[in-house]
């Protein structure tokens, strides 16, 4: 298997960025989001106060702009004509004085341009100008998802590199079972678990694995976040170091990134023991995310999968334990549009993959969620997680 997006599709996925900018009058785009970047060229980059960007053009041609500690990253792993880089940031001259000059050079200044943001943006400490104070003269049209809808729906190349992911957190999520036990720390259980499936991942796939993922996501993963007992009822905990007790009920998170591809498999285990009201509320958990499973349809909205959920949390008196909509596209990022959300109308297509993950949150005694990832046919969903689900195979004994 070819663990990565070939040359051929990423050339593809420029073109049809040029297409739908050439409808709208223009002869080039600039990108700054690093996701886009990566999704038209394979080069993953950590994003810092040192701005890059894409700019495709003319027919099909293409160049990175990044700051030249990453020239030889970009050589080595971007699929583009050119990688041409500034000295630093700030440096002497602003690097988007420096990318202004770039785009008069390709004869690219002074007509429409088409970019997904004003200008780079981050956390880190960037301050900079526009691309429309840099480029007086030139309008600047931007489109800001025209890259991120090409992206909700799934090639088979990406697909395949999903259910890769899929499989190596099947394992993960396996030891992480196989490791818990009562009065140990799930920091050392989680990385127990994380390590050996990295380790199995890598003897298996040799040199056809690259993980891609950018900055620290990399290998086979699984953990709790402190979803644990009580603090299961939280859905983003944060990870506080607990210890297993008998009886608590588990939230549990494994995947793996596969060239910068992920997936999503979660489960809802248990110490030992069940109690009843853990049995009731894990059943009723099961009952959503079936229901979601069956409503998951190409050519039905987003917004009707989880408005026939919720319909199960009202007629089951449960809506005081509802916390989050159903699911969401994923691939690139562990979030992505659209989503299973009673707002979200767009319309479910062949290729979207989703997670579908309804949870009950119950304070004081814990939280019940499977999520599993699905890619949509032409006539229905197809489990690319397949860890058990059934609460006799999800108790650690």
């Amino acid at each position: 298997m070819n663990l990565r997006i070939s040359a051929e599709e990423m050339r593809q996925r420029r073109e049809r960025v040029l297409r739908e900018i050439g409808e709208k009058g223009c002869k080039a785009m600039v990108l700054f989001n690093s996701t886009s970047i990566f999704y038209l060229t394979g080069f993953p980059f950590i994003s810092t106060e040192r701005p890059a960007c894409l700019v495709v053009h003319g027919g099909n041609e293409s160049f990175l702009f990044v700051p030249h500690l990453e020239i030889e990253h970009g050589q080595e792993a971007a699929d583009v004509d050119e990688v041409l880089t500034y000295p630093e940031y700030p440096g002497e001259t602003h690097p988007m004085k420096l990318l202004a000059g770039l785009l008069a050079q390709k004869k690219l200044a002074g007509r429409p341009l088409a970019a997904d943001a004003r200008g780079y943006a981050s956390p880190w400490g960037y301050d900079g100008p526009s691309l429309e104070e840099v480029l007086p003269g030139t309008e600047v049209k931007l489109f800001p998802k025209l890259v991120e809808r090409h992206r909700m729906i799934k090639s088979p190349q990406e697909i395949a590199l999903i259910r890769e992911s899929a499989r190596w957190g099947n394992l993960a999520h396996a030891l992480l079972q196989k490791y818990t036990k009562a009065s140990l720390p799930e920091t050392l259980v989680e990385a127990k678990a994380s390590f050996e499936a990295t380790e199995t991942m890598n003897a298996t796939l040799g040199s056809t694995f690259e993980p891609r993922g950018g900055f620290m996501r990399s290998g086979a993963h699984a953990g709790f976040r402190s979803q644990i007992g009580p603090h299961s009822a939280l859905p983003h905990a944060i990870t506080k170091n607990l210890t297993f007790k008998r009886g608590d009920v588990l939230g549990t998170g494994a995947g793996s990134v596969v060239w910068g591809y992920g997936s999503e498999l979660e489960r809802t285990m248990f110490v030992e023991e069940v109690s009843a009201d853990h049995r009731r509320f894990f059943d009723h958990m099961v009952n959503l995310q079936d229901i979601a499973f069956e409503n998951i349809r190409p050519g039905i909205a987003c917004s009707e999968v989880d408005r026939a959920v919720l319909a199960y949390y009202e007629r089951e008196d449960l809506m005081r334990y509802w916390r989050h909509h159903v699911g969401h596209n994923l691939g690139l990022l562990g979030h992505e549009a659209p989503f299973l959300d009673i707002g979200d109308k767009t319309v479910i297509q062949p290729g979207m993959v989703f997670s579908v993950e309804p949870g009950i949150y119950v304070p004081g005694l814990g939280g019940y969620r499977h999520s599993d990832t699905v890619v949509v046919t032409e006539t229905e969903i197809d489990m690319i997680t397949y860890y058990p689900r059934d609460l006799e195979s999800l108790i650690c004994r």
